[in-house]
């Protein structure tokens, strides 16, 4: 069973961490029936009105774990994991819910939601009915991005992967079969309908991260020379970030 953990505003301006790494590190703390299936970072909309820390971005935790009944367990490991980590100063918020609790359609329509328009926690709160969503520290404005992460990552079209299958342990260079087998798809967006062959090569730029598309990890890739391709997209340093992913 498939369980979503969103985490989001638990870092400030000058942290040398942010909501990306808390989220990883969760991993360290899961029940021996739970196993990390992949974190997605998810972003939401840039506006002046909203008050966010570096890029307005959230992050989302999957679990692949026995059954529903660990939910209690992964809440109060969840909410100690965050009065941990958390930076003083911020606005932490969690979401838990699994994909056999209520539906989540209403999750899923609050994050698309978050990625066009401001919204407000008492829109967070009608969207979670069901689930859990809690407010630990400040102004509380995090359940909204932790409950926009859960939605948007369990619709299954979006984000970008900050972690998978070891995906951080990859060299610069590595063969598209190498890719495959970890369970990250790779596909060409090249116009002309050119295809990775396994021997291929993807120079990730030493920034590998797939994007979350049909429910999977993949990496979009454009052909360069010969055998070797390139990933879309490379890792962007703006002013403001710090803490990082």
């Amino acid at each position: 069973m498939r369980i979503y953990i969103g985490f989001d505003d638990t870092d400030t301006i000058d942290s040398d961490r942010g909501t990306g790494k808390l989220a990883r590190w969760f991993e360290n703390e899961l029940p021996k029936s739970c196993g990390l299936w992949g974190v997605v970072r998810q972003q939401l909309l840039l506006d002046d009105a909203i008050p966010y820390t570096t890029h307005n971005s959230s992050a989302c935790v999957i679990l692949e774990c026995s059954n529903s009944l660990l939910m209690d367990d992964l809440i109060s490991r969840a909410v100690r994991h965050i009065e941990h980590h958390f930076i003083s100063g911020s606005d932490p918020g969690l979401c838990i819910a699994s994909e056999d609790s209520p539906p989540l359609s209403e999750l899923i329509h609050f994050g698309r939601a978050c990625t066009t328009r401001v919204v407000t926690q008492k829109e967070a709160l009608k969207a979670a009915v069901g689930f859990h969503l809690s407010g630990h520290g400040g102004s509380n404005d995090g359940i909204i991005g932790a409950a926009a992460a859960v939605g948007l990552t369990a619709q299954g079209w979006g984000g970008r992967f900050i972690e998978f299958g070891g995906l951080r342990d990859f060299p610069e260079t590595v063969r598209v079969s190498d890719l495959e087998r970890s369970g990250i798809a790779v596909v060409s967006i090249d116009r002309d309908g050119r295809f990775p062959a396994p021997e291929d090569i993807v120079d990730t730029k030493g920034w590998l991260r797939p994007r979350l598309w049909g429910g999977r990890p993949v990496l979009p890739v454009v052909p360069r020379t010969g055998n070797l391709w390139k990933t879309v997209e490379e890792r962007k340093r703006k002013k403001r970030q710090k803490g990082g992913e």
